[in-house]
Formats: C-alpha cells, structure tokens, sequence
C-alpha cells in the first residue's frame, strides 16, 4: 500500500495493521525470537547500501509552527542533521571534534577563541562558506527576536560584536567572561550554520551546506530532500529521504510493520512494542544505551510547587529504580534526580533515599498534605504514560493523588509542556554538561522547562566556565548537581535506551545524542 502525502493514523489503520502485542509476538517465529520471546538487538545492521535507494522516515512533527529554522526553539529536528553543518559536533565519547571548524585554539585565559574553517565547502544554493556566514549565524541565535534557546547559553558570554573574522575563512570569538569548554557549546543543534542574510527566510528555504539538500518542505506535513553532490565529505549513501509527520507512536509502528516507511525517527519504543518489531520479518529494532533522557517538570513559578517543601516532597515519594523496572521494563538506568546522565565524566555519584512518610511530613508542614492534582501525558512518546502511570502509583504511599491525563499529542509541547504544573517530559542525552546544566536549569533560559530560579546555582555555572582546571571545574559542576537534586523543580526518575525502529533493509545506522550519521545510513 503506497503512503500518501499526508500520513495518518487512520490511513495506516486502514491497512489492517493495528498493532496487538501480545497477539504478534506469539504469532510470529524466528527473526530473533528466542523460547517464545523476541530478543532485542544491540545494534543496527553494518553493510553496503545499495545505490539509487531512498529512506522513508516517520516522525512526529513539533507543531503545526515548526520550521527549519535551526535557531528556533520549533525546528523540524529530523531535517536539520541533513541539510546543515555546524562548526563542531561531538563524537560518541563526548569529545568536540571538526564539522565546519578544521581546527581551534584559544588564549590561556579562555576569553579568546580561534577558529579556521575548511576550504571549499558550498551552500546548496552554491555560495561558498565564509566567516561571514558564521558571524551572520551567531549573530541570529544571539537576537533576541529569535528566541533560541540557544542565547541563553551563549549571551551570558559572547555579545554579537563579539564574533569577527581576521581573513575570509577565520572567526574570532571574543567572549566577555572565560570559558574554558566554549567549542562544546558550538555542538548544539542550534548551532547549525545559515547563509549570511538569510535569517527571514531559512526556515521555508532549509538552505545549508549539509549532505542532503531540500526539495520540499511543509510544517507538520510531508516533505523531501535529495543527495547534495558537492558536500564537502562527499555525497551521501541515500538519494533523498521523504519525510512524514505521523504523531501517534502506534501509527508510526504500524507503518513500519507494513513496511509503509524505513525508520521511526524520534520514537523510543516501549519494551512490548519493541519486542514485536524484533520479531518481525521486515524490521528491527537498534538501541542507544541511556539516550533518552525522562523528565517530570514541576512548574516552580505554580501555586502547587513555589514551595521548595513540596518539591522535596514529590522526590522523596518515589523510588526512581522501581520507575526504570516499571515503566522501562529495565531497559534503561536510574536517575535519582540528577540529569547528568551516569557513566559521564562530570556526572555527580549520588542516591537519594526513597522516604515517603518523610514525604508526607514535608507535605504538612507545607500546607497541602494529600496532594491532588493531574499529571499530564500523551502519545508523542510511547514512554509517557507507562512513566507517569508508574509515578502516580509510587507517590500513593506518601498521600499524593495524582490523577494521569492524557492530552493531544499534536500539541502536548504548545499547550501543556511548560504551562500545567505536572507533566512528563523528554530530552536526548549527549549535551556537554555546560550546555546541560545552562540550557535547561539556568534562571531565564527558554529550555528551563520547570522555570526553576536559583541565584546560587546561576554563580555555580559562572564559576565553573571561569575555572580552567579541569578537576576544579568537574568539582563545580557537580556542586551544581547538588543543587538542582536538593532545590531543583525537575525531577529525573529515569534514563531509558532509546529503542529505534527500523526497516532490516536499513545499514549503517548510526545515532547517539544528537548526532545522526546521515552521510553513511543507506539501505540493502
């Protein structure tokens, strides 16, 4: 059954494929099924991709605002990896490596950094890739106008006077206070670079030096790109790449059962889900070991969680592993309320007790014992619900009454995410811990999902950017951990393995953190 233009839930029903767990995994045999139970891999397939092939990508869309604007905090993420570059991207250790940038330097004192660019590299449109585009880019994150989530990392630090060029292919940053990981911050995806006076246009025009160049585009719609000949690493594996919007996370997995797309973009499967793809003859499941990143916000500037009492309260009621168990089926590791992911190298080594009678006390004193209130979810990710279901029934022992409300997935991140008090959230893991700690915690920024404000944290950062021993800096950084555990309104019950869904025709599928190797990813 070919796939139309506009995707839907109820044309991917039509195809008789509703997905039944229970039903598909004792039907099927083979492909992975060990005594009845299908076995999740651990890795994509490795392999030549076949020539003259195209991938179809099912994803769910931000909103019916999205755009390709890479600065905006509503960009179709899926697109940008493969129509744009970026001055630096990180590798799978966490390591800053070369995109745009061949090499970098700073002054002993962190306040001044050098970058040279790569010679030869081409817009699609056919302009050639100057410092003045980079100028250009910073100085669109910077505006205000914008509203990237990405000013409120770099502004505390770097002014648009501050970027300049020595010659056509070296950029100056000149920053107002050191900061000894400045090249990590430039590895955010929005960071990706724009030709120079495009701003009013880029997010229809998607025009970038990346290996795949746009065809078509519509927001929270259909939309193309095709293999760009002239990158400066050479042409991709794929000749083009359709892309589709479908936002329920049962109709993307059905699509991919019906062998209606290639892969599932943005989709953590649930275990039960996941084990029914395993076992599938036409697809299969790739996993990334702590990618996924699960949040419950507590909107601090709320007459339910002002109190830093309350705050407390809501994480000494749960028992974070018994979240992962449940919610995850074990696929995935404990968060106890630090969002630096365990095994990073600045990641504070901490647990917290599970004490829901000291829960209730806190809830006393605060005036609201028995708390009741919803809990929001969706189906944007299959996660959600499992992971709020979990936590309204750990809480029950401490008093809380949390009623679980699902809300529409096409909006959940307009109307819910960062407006109700309570809600489950997600991000990627693989932001350097600068970035981590200033784009989601720090007072003021656009990504600070549960308007948490804290002066003393805010120092902390500062501090650690100014502190070029890395030892001393790590120390900082995990005082600042401290923080966010014992005050913070975010709550990190858990860090899941992303579970990817994805044709057995796809090879060489590579993706941790923001990073999609979109050059080498083909099909048999």
């Amino acid at each position: 059954m070919p796939i139309s233009s506009s995707m839907d839930r109820r044309t991917i029903l039509s195809a008789g494929m509703i997905l039944g767990a229970g039903a598909l995994v004792g039907g099927l045999s083979g492909c992975g099924v060990s005594n009845g139970v299908a076995e999740i891999p651990l890795a994509a397939a490795r392999g030549a991709a076949a020539p003259g092939r195209r991938m179809r990508i099912a994803r769910p869309a931000a909103s019916a605002a999205e755009t390709l604007d890479p600065a905006s905090s509503l960009s179709a993420y899926e697109y940008l990896g493969a129509i744009y570059n970026r001055l630096v991207k990180l590798d799978e250790q966490g390591t800053t490596i070369p995109d745009l940038a061949s090499e970098w330097s700073s002054t002993p004192d962190g306040k001044t950094w050098t970058f040279k660019l790569r010679r030869g590299v081409l817009f699609h449109d056919g302009r050639a890739l100057t410092a003045s585009d980079v100028i250009y880019t910073l100085g669109h994150i910077l505006d205000p106008k914008t509203g990237s989530p990405q000013a409120g990392v770099l502004a505390p630090i770097l002014e648009p006077s501050g970027v300049t060029a020595s010659d056509s292919h070296t950029v100056v940053f000149t920053l107002t206070s050191p900061n000894a990981e400045f090249p990590s911050l430039l590895t955010a995806y929005q960071c990706y670079i724009i030709p120079a006076g495009s701003a009013a246009a880029i997010g229809r025009t998607g025009i970038g030096t990346g290996p795949f160049k746009l065809s078509s585009y519509t927001p929270a719609g259909r939309g193309s790109v095709e293999a760009f000949a002239g990158h400066f690493a050479g042409p991709p594996a794929l000749d083009g790449i359709d892309f589709y919007s479908v936002q329920d996370t049962s109709a993307r997995v059905n699509a991919l059962l019906a062998g209606q797309i290639d892969l599932i973009s943005q989709t953590n499967l649930d275990f039960a889900t996941a084990r029914v793809v395993a076992s599938s003859p036409v697809a299969t499941v790739a996993r990334a070991k702590d990618a996924q990143w699960y949040t419950i916000p507590m909107l601090a500037t709320s007459k339910e969680f002002s109190d830093p009492r309350v705050r407390q309260a809501m994480k000494l009621a749960y028992n974070p592993e018994d979240i992962v168990a449940t919610a995850l089926q074990g696929n995935g590791s404990p968060g106890w309320d630090n969002p630096v992911p365990p095994g990073y190298a600045d990641a504070l080594d901490h647990t917290r007790p599970y004490d829901p009678e000291k829960a209730k006390a806190l809830l006393k004193k605060a005036g609201v014992e028995g708390l009741q209130m919803p809990i929001y979810t969706s189906s944007y990710d299959s996660v959600f619900t499992p992971l709020a279901v979990a936590y309204a029934e750990a809480v029950k022992q401490a008093g809380i009454q949390l009623t679980v409300t699902s809300a529409s997935s096409d909006s959940y991140y307009t109307e819910i995410w960062m407006k109700k008090p309570l809600s489950v959230s997600y991000w990627f893991t693989g932001r350097p811990v600068d970035q981590l700690l200033n784009q989601v915690f720090r007072s003021g920024s656009s990504y600070n999902e549960s308007a948490w404000s804290n002066k003393a944290f805010d120092r902390l950062l500062v501090d650690a950017r100014r502190e070029m021993n890395d030892e001393r800096r790590r120390g900082i950084y995990q005082d600042a951990q401290r923080l966010i555990i014992e005050d913070g309104a975010d709550m990190t019950p858990m860090f899941g393995d992303r579970l990817v869904g994805l044709s057995r025709k796809v090879v060489n599928y590579s993706e941790f953190g923001f990073e999609f190797d979109y050059l080498k990813i083909g099909l048999s």
